[in-house]
């Protein structure tokens, strides 16, 4: 049994503890499809390399064919921490598996993120290269994406996150290049650049364009609203005309108007936190984003799953209906479950005296992961429970015809001397 995942009712969460690692997983394998891999392609585009990170899901095989949602990361080695703490806790019920991105933006970071061409900040000449964030674009619409898109099982749904620079570069990609993503989380965005500009594009966009099926999650750091005057708060903040807060002021303005034009069909939502830094804001602004963004993705009555009163009908009715929502989102078949809890509610419901209601978790595992081992382990484990030998020993060897490990081996073996 390799995963056991014990559901706890009175809050619906799940608690998994990993009895030990899938059996006969190389590694070689572990390494490569597993652990964090750096990569790095020469864009024509911009006329240099351009470094990468990408880290795929824990239930990843190269020979299965299951697809994954994908998030990109602006400032990904920066960042990097930050997301996987996020996604490293709430995949699962909140998230479902992903691959991540990290794109590095280390390099000619003010040129590829900014939006427009600038001389002056802040009263003072700016003499770095700016404008550049169309060009970035199409890097990362012609030559990033594909990229990852013909290495990687990813499927057409995607995230992009950015802080500062690149939380302005996030939400230019959704005004002007909304086919690209579907999800956006804009972190403390630099929208008071070149006096307001795209803000103010943004506003005209928003009234009269279409953003059905779009998400964006924006943050605001205000702990320090205005560098000398501490007295300027939440409250009092829009009163104030100085460059100080001309920062804070274009994001609560482009989140008041943004969230007022519900014509467009945009999902929006946004956050202030009062006790974050600009420098502190990621890490919960990643873990609210991401929650926001895929909040149609968590259960439906999760207590109806943990509660062995459930009918098996009403059990049949709501994974079909979770299975017909991310299916529905994400474009492809999708499985109502992670494989991971998939067989976790299998075994709960074994271990509950629920067979018929184990065999519907374990059977559905199989159908959306055939390339399984573990998954037919676990029908096996199933079968043994019933006293059917047969049937046990034929899930088992095909668990050993996918994987070769001696663990089935011997799992077979002492079976047919009972």
């Amino acid at each position: 049994m390799n995963y056991y995942i014990y559901l706890l009712g009175l809050i619906g969460s799940i608690l998994m503890v990993n009895q030990h690692a899938i059996a006969q997983k190389t590694e070689s394998q572990t390494e490569q499809f597993q652990n964090r891999i750096v990569d790095s392609i020469f864009s024509k585009t911009l006329s240099e390399s351009r470094d990468f990170w990408v880290r795929l899901p824990s239930n990843f095989q190269p020979d299965n064919n299951e697809k994954y949602a994908v998030i990109y990361l602006m400032d990904g080695f920066s960042l990097e921490g930050t997301l996987e703490a996020v996604y490293g806790n709430y995949w699962g019920h909140y998230l479902p598996h992903m691959i991540l991105v990290g794109v590095s933006n280390r390099s000619n970071r003010v040129r590829d993120l900014t939006t427009s061409q600038i001389k002056m900040r802040r009263g003072s000449a700016f003499n770095s290269e700016t404008g550049g964030a169309e060009t970035f674009t199409k890097f990362m619409e012609e030559e990033l994406i594909p990229y990852i898109d013909s290495k990687y099982p990813t499927m057409a749904y995607r995230t992009l996150i950015g802080h500062s620079y690149a939380g302005l570069f996030t939400i230019n990609m959704m005004v002007n290049h909304a086919h690209i993503f579907q999800n956006y989380i804009a972190i403390d965005p630099s929208l008071d650049w070149d006096d307001q500009k795209l803000l103010k594009e943004v506003k005209e966009k928003l009234s009269t364009e279409s953003y059905e099926g779009k998400s964006l999650f924006v943050s605001l750091a205000a702990e320090q609203l205005h560098m000398w005057n501490e007295e300027i708060t939440m409250e009092n903040i829009m009163d104030d005309s100085s460059e100080f807060t001309l920062f804070p002021r274009s994001i609560i303005e482009f989140s008041n108007y943004t969230k007022s034009q519900k014509q467009n069909g945009l999902n929006f939502s946004w956050k202030v936190y009062n006790e974050d830094l600009h420098g502190t804001v990621p890490l919960p602004s990643i873990r609210d984003g991401l929650i926001f963004l895929f909040e149609w993705y968590q259960f439906k009555s999760p207590q109806k799953y943990n509660n062995p009163e459930t009918p098996i009908e009403e059990l049949v009715s709501l994974l079909k209906e979770q299975e017909q929502i991310y299916t529905e989102r994400f474009g492809v078949p999708t499985a109502p479950m992670i494989d991971e809890m998939l067989n976790g509610y299998g075994y709960m419901n074994m271990q509950m005296g629920q067979p018929k209601k184990a065999f519907i978790f374990f059977e559905m595992n199989i159908k959306y992961n055939p390339t399984s081992a573990n998954a037919y382990d676990s029908m096996a484990e199933y079968y043994e429970s019933q006293n059917d030998k047969e049937n046990a020993i034929k899930y088992l060897n095909k668990a050993y015809e996918i994987s070769g490990g001696n663990f089935y081996k011997k799992r077979i073996e002492a079976l047919n001397k009972k």
